[in-house]
């Protein structure tokens, strides 16, 4: 083999090589599958937001919020205080070919129920029945995540929460 082929093959080796290597790593499975929104959820979040209560009073929130598990299952705890009250809503939730079910509750004001729905397309929808009867919706992505819930039968009305990946 003369020096000119021989650092010919030299180079297209080391070209092939750098070529399945970037191959390689573009094609390996990121952290949260953007098709899973238990795991693109996963982590801690803060942000602020309001409160409606039944009295027609509205306040300012800061609220942090924790998703604890990933894949099929996924935990939820979202914290807000206001001027004079706090929110604490807790779920445990399964999913199963976009389906969604689990409980909800709203510790402080002492609210539980079973919840409901879907997730598709960034958003996850459900519907909460027992002792409350609402509905709560996240849209989210990798980095910003918007919590809208509403209510009845409790003093408080609804939530809207903004919040980034902390």
């Amino acid at each position: 083999m003369t020096p000119m082929i021989r650092h010919i093959s030299t180079r297209l080796l080391a070209a092939a090589a750098l070529t399945a290597s970037i191959l390689v790593f573009q094609s390996r499975p990121t952290e949260a599958d953007p098709g899973n929104p238990f795991d693109v959820l996963l982590g801690t979040w803060r942000g602020s937001g309001q409160i409606q209560l039944s009295q027609g009073k509205s306040q300012r929130l800061k609220c942090n919020a924790y998703y604890t598990g990933g894949g099929s299952t996924l935990g939820m705890a979202i914290r807000c205080q206001s001027e004079s009250s706090n929110v604490e809503i807790r779920s445990k939730l399964s999913q199963s070919g976009g389906r969604i079910t689990g409980t909800w509750e709203e510790r402080t004001f002492n609210a539980q129920g079973n919840a409901s729905g879907q997730a598709a397309n960034g958003r996850m929808t459900l519907a909460i029945s027992g002792a409350v009867t609402g509905s709560m919706l996240v849209s989210y992505s990798a980095s910003r995540q918007s919590v809208s819930i509403s209510t009845q039968n409790i003093a408080l009305k609804s939530v809207s929460i903004d919040l980034t990946r902390s």
